[in-house]
C-alpha cells in the first residue's frame, strides 16, 4: 500500500476505537449501574490513553509527509488528520487520560449534586476539571486560552468574533423579547400527560423527521443527547408528565443531530469525513428540526391533532391556540426548555462565564454567585435553587468548555439554512401540515448532511445556502414569527 492507504487504514482503526469510547459514554448516561461510576472512569481513561497514543503515533507524521491525496475528499482527510495530529501531540498522554477519567467521574458527581441541590458536593470536582482544561488550553494555545478550547468544537472560530456577533444580536433579541413579554401570554398547559403516551408520540415525531430506527434507538437520560454515527446512532430524551413539550421537542432536537450522522455519505464511514464537521453545524440541524420546522404553524397543527388523539381533551381549544402555546415566551430558568427568543440569551450568559473561568478571572468557588447575579440581570428572575442555575447543564462536568457558543452558532446557521431551503422548496409547509418533513429533510440531506466533514464549518453552510453565514436571517425570522403570534 502507498502512504495514503497506510494512513487511512490506521485512521480507520482509530475511528472505530473512538466509536467504542462514545458507546461507553452513552451507556454511562443511560444503562450503567449507579455504582459503576469509578470503574467506568478507569475504563474510559484507559481507552483514552490508547486513543491518544494512536493519534500521536510518529508514523502519522511520516505518512502525512509522503501521502498524495487521490481526490478532493482525500485532500480534506489529510488536512483533518494533520490537524488532529498537531493538536494531540501538544497534549501530554498523562493529561489526556486524566481528563477522560476525571470527566467521566465528574458526570456522576454532578448528577448526584443536581438531584440533591447540593452544589458543594460538586464544586471541588469542577475545580479539578477547570484546572485540567486550563492546562490543556495552555498546551494548545497560541494566544487566547479560550480560543484553543473553542477550536475543538468549531474549528476556525474565535471568541472575539463570537462576542462581536452576540453584541450585534443582543439588542434586537432583547427588544423583541421585551415587546412580546409586554403582551398577554398564552396560558400554559394544565394537564397530566402520561409518560408512555409522551414516548409513543415522541417516536411518531422522530419517524416523521426521518429517523432511521434500523440504525438508531431512543432511551431516557437526565440530559437529552445524541451519540454515535454511521449505522449506530442513538438518541435520548426525558419526560415530565406536566410538560409534554420537554419530551417531544427534546426528541426532535436530538433527531436533527442523529439524522445528520445517519445522512453522511456511507463512503466516509471510519474516516475524519464521517462525522458532523463541527458542533455549530451539528446544532444547525437540531435547531432547524426543532424550531423552524417542528415549531412551525404547519407542523404544530398536525401535532395538535396527534396530541388530542393520544391524550384526549387537554384544555386547548384549537390548533392556532396550540401553536401559540408551543411558542410561548417566558422567563424560565432552564436553557433546554427555553423559547427561541430567550435561548440565545441563556447561551450568552454561559459563554461569558466560561471565558472568565478559563482566563482565571472567575474562580469556581464564585461561579454560583456570578451565575445567579447575571441571570437575574438578564432575565429579571431570581434563581431559587442550584438545579435552576449553574448545575442545570452537564457540559462543564464533562469538560465541554467552548461548546456552549456553538448552540447559538447553530441557531444562526439554521436561520440561513431555513431561508435558503424555503426559497428552494416551496412545498415544505404543505408537507409539515401532513406530518411529513421529507421535503425539508431531503433538501438538508442533499445540500448539507451527506457531505459530513468535507468542508470547513463556514464553507459547509455557505455551500448549502449560496451565501456566507450571517445572523440577519435568524433575527428576521424571529421578528416575523413572534410578531405574528403576539400581534406586534
Amino acid at each position: 500500500m502507498n502512504a495514503f492507504e497506510d494512513l487511512t487504514a490506521f485512521q480507520r482503526e482509530t475511528e472505530a476505537l473512538a466509536a467504542i469510547a462514545g458507546r461507553l459514554g452513552w451507556d454511562q448516561e443511560t444503562m450503567m449501574p449507579r455504582g459503576a461510576g469509578e470503574q467506568r472512569a478507569e475504563e474510559i481513561g484507559a481507552l483514552e490513553a490508547v486513543l491518544h497514543a494512536r493519534r500521536t503515533d510518529p508514523r502519522i507524521e511520516d505518512w502525512l509527509a509522503r501521502a498524495e491525496a487521490p481526490d478532493l475528499a482525500g485532500g480534506r482527510i489529510l488536512d483533518l488528520i494533520g490537524r488532529s495530529y498537531n493538536r494531540n501531540t501538544r497534549i501530554p498522554a498523562r493529561l489526556a487520560a486524566e481528563l477522560a477519567r476525571l470527566t467521566s467521574l465528574a458526570q456522576g458527581i454532578w448528577a448526584e449534586a443536581r438531584a440533591n441541590e447540593a452544589p458543594t458536593d460538586f464544586l471541588p470536582t469542577l475545580k479539578q476539571v477547570v484546572d485540567l482544561k486550563r492546562e490543556e488550553a495552555t498546551c494548545l494555545s497560541e494566544g487566547d486560552l479560550y480560543d484553543a478550547l473553542l477550536d475543538d468544537y468549531e474549528p476556525g472560530a474565535k471568541a472575539a468574533e463570537i462576542a462581536a456577533m452576540f453584541d450585534r444580536m443582543r439588542p434586537r433579541l432583547v427588544a423583541l423579547r421585551d415587546k412580546v413579554l409586554g403582551q398577554p401570554a398564552p396560558a400554559a398547559l394544565d394537564h397530566i400527560f402520561p409518560e408512555n403516551g409522551q414516548l409513543r408520540l415522541a417516536k411518531i415525531c422522530a419517524t416523521a423527521f426521518g429517523y432511521d430506527w434500523t440504525r438508531g434507538r431512543l432511551d431516557m437520560a437526565v440530559h437529552p443527547f445524541s451519540s454515535g454515527g454511521g449505522n449506530d446512532v442513538r438518541i435520548t430524551t426525558r419526560v415530565a408528565e406536566t410538560d409534554p413539550f420537554n419530551c417531544i421537542y427534546s426528541t426532535i432536537h436530538e433527531v436533527g443531530h442523529a439524522c445528520y450522522e445517519q445522512g453522511i455519505d456511507p463512503d466516509y464511514l471510519f474516516t475524519p469525513l464521517g462525522a458532523g464537521v463541527s458542533m455549530g453545524v451539528h446544532e444547525s440541524q437540531s435547531r432547524i428540526y426543532e424550531n423552524q420546522l417542528g415549531r412551525s404553524a404547519a407542523f404544530t397543527g398536525w401535532l395538535y391533532t396527534r396530541m388530542v388523539e393520544m391524550f384526549g381533551d387537554f384544555g386547548v381549544a384549537d390548533a392556532e391556540s396550540f401553536h401559540a402555546i408551543v411558542n410561548r415566551v417566558g422567563s424560565g430558568h432552564i436553557r433546554t426548555e427555553a423559547d427561541e427568543l430567550s435561548y440565545n440569551l441563556h447561551v450568552m450568559l454561559r459563554f461569558d462565564l466560561e471565558r472568565e473561568l478559563i482566563a482565571g478571572r472567575l474562580e469556581v468557588a464564585d461561579l454560583e454567585e456570578a451565575w445567579n447575579a447575571r441571570f437575574e440581570n438578564d432575565f429579571g428572575t431570581r434563581v431559587e435553587r442550584p438545579s435552576q442555575g449553574f448545575l442545570q447543564d452537564v457540559h462543564w462536568s464533562v469538560g465541554l468548555f467552548g461548546y456552549f457558543p456553538t448552540y447559538s452558532l447553530g441557531n444562526v446557521y439554521a436561520g440561513c439554512l431555513n431561508q435558503a431551503m424555503r426559497a428552494a422548496v416551496p412545498g415544505i409547509d404543505a408537507g409539515l401540515a401532513q406530518g411529513d418533513a421529507k421535503p425539508a429533510t431531503d433538501w438538508l440531506r442533499a445540500n448539507l448532511q451527506r457531505h459530513g466533514g468535507l468542508r470547513t464549518p463556514r464553507d459547509t453552510i455557505a455551500h448549502a445556502c449560496g451565501f456566507p453565514p450571517t445572523e440577519e436571517p435568524l433575527l428576521d425570522y424571529l421578528e416575523t414569527k413572534f410578531g405574528a403570534i403576539y400581534g406586534l
